[in-house]
């Protein structure tokens, strides 16, 4: 397919059964080599669940461009939509010498398929990376706003008084404040919005088997990690993570459309405990250059309004209900755009990102 603009709606799914099936069986028709990490667990309709992968160019390449889908569940949908694009675009075509591109199709398997962003453990896997050896990080801003995060109600009093609560904390702080506050990670509140846990996680050491059985060899390993839900709708904002070195690499290879989460360049507030960590601890002597796309869909304001409400229905609600129900569609909403421009903006920009790593890897 020579214009990036035409592409077929249905490389993106309703479900993730769908999507496992569609790039099991695009990693398939472009002949490429496969793997699986089960997980121990079922999705809602009780069928498998798994990490998969497939590898486009030569399994001993020295070069290695890492394409992951699903850190954060539910915005799977997107990341997987852009994997079965990239195969059945044939992308392995345009591979320098020595490259390979390794597609991971659901970093976190459970979530995607339950339309959750969290894993089972009700851990934000791109916070699951500190050192769980040393004394876990504090969060002093997050414990300030906890409570009014996890109301007892959803629809009473309960639920007034923690909005009223909020909406002090962002008019004496702002909102970037709030977010910061509330996505940065933490690791006291189990039952909380973005917390990080207390051990590694399945996907935490699925993510380090992996990288440790793929891309071990390999002298250089650039990361696109995909995720959604920040920024203007449709755009994919490149954030470049990792240490100073790595950034600097970023920048390089992406100019100034790279941007980083230190100083406020990002629409992303600094994170802590990201799954880069598990990568470049995993892959022996090779250098990482890591990088999260992230594409915006709601106003950011709905969208941690979105991952609360989730956050209630699973501590305290009916998931069966009509109630449950209207909140995971609207949990659905803030991190897939289901329409054909969103998705073909995603495609396009998608594109784009591989081509500039692609070339970016193949200089060093």
């Amino acid at each position: 397919m020579s214009d990036a603009a035409n592409f077929p709606p249905d490389w993106f799914s309703a479900t993730y059964a769908e999507a496992r099936a569609k790039f099991m069986a695009a990693a398939q028709a472009a002949g490429v080599k496969t793997g699986s990490y089960p997980h121990p667990l079922k999705g809602p309709d009780g069928g498998d669940l798994a990490t998969d992968i497939a590898l486009l160019g030569p399994a001993n390449a020295k070069r290695i461009v890492v394409i992951s889908s699903g850190t954060h569940g539910v915005e799977g949908y997107c990341g997987s939509g852009i994997q079965i694009g990239l195969l059945e675009h044939n992308i392995q075509a345009e591979l320098p010498a020595d490259t390979a591109i390794l597609l991971v199709h659901a970093h976190n398997p459970h979530g995607f398929a339950h339309d959750r962003r969290v894993t089972e453990d009700n851990v934000d896997l791109n916070r699951n990376f500190p050192d769980f050896d040393q004394p876990l990080p504090g969060n002093e801003a997050y414990d300030e706003v906890h409570a009014w995060l996890v109301p007892g109600d959803w629809d009473g009093p309960l639920r007034e008084a923690a909005d009223a609560g909020i909406a002090s904390f962002i008019e004496d702080q702002g909102l970037f404040a709030y977010q910061g506050a509330v996505s940065g990670g933490q690791y006291a509140h189990a039952d909380g919005m973005f917390f990080g846990g207390f051990k590694a996680t399945w996907s935490n050491q699925t993510i380090r088997a992996l990288a440790a059985e793929w891309c071990v060899g390999a002298d250089h390993v650039a990361l696109l990690d995909l995720h959604t839900g920040l920024g203007p709708r449709g755009f994919g904002e490149l954030i470049a993570i990792g240490p100073e070195d790595a950034i600097v690499r970023a920048k390089n290879w992406y100019g100034d459309e790279a941007k980083s989460m230190t100083g406020g360049e990002s629409v992303s507030a600094l994170v802590q405990g990201t799954l880069n960590v598990g990568y470049e601890q995993s892959i022996g002597s090779a250098t990482l250059t890591p990088v999260a796309i992230e594409y915006g869909t709601l106003p950011q304001e709905d969208v941690l309004q979105a991952i609360r409400a989730d956050n209630w229905l699973y501590l305290h609600g009916d998931v069966g209900s009509d109630a449950g129900q209207a909140i995971k569609k609207t949990v659905r909403d803030a991190f897939y755009g289901d329409d054909d421009t969103w998705k073909s903006d995603v495609w396009i920009r998608a594109l784009e990102v591989t081509r500039k790593a692609l070339a970016g890897i193949s200089a060093e």
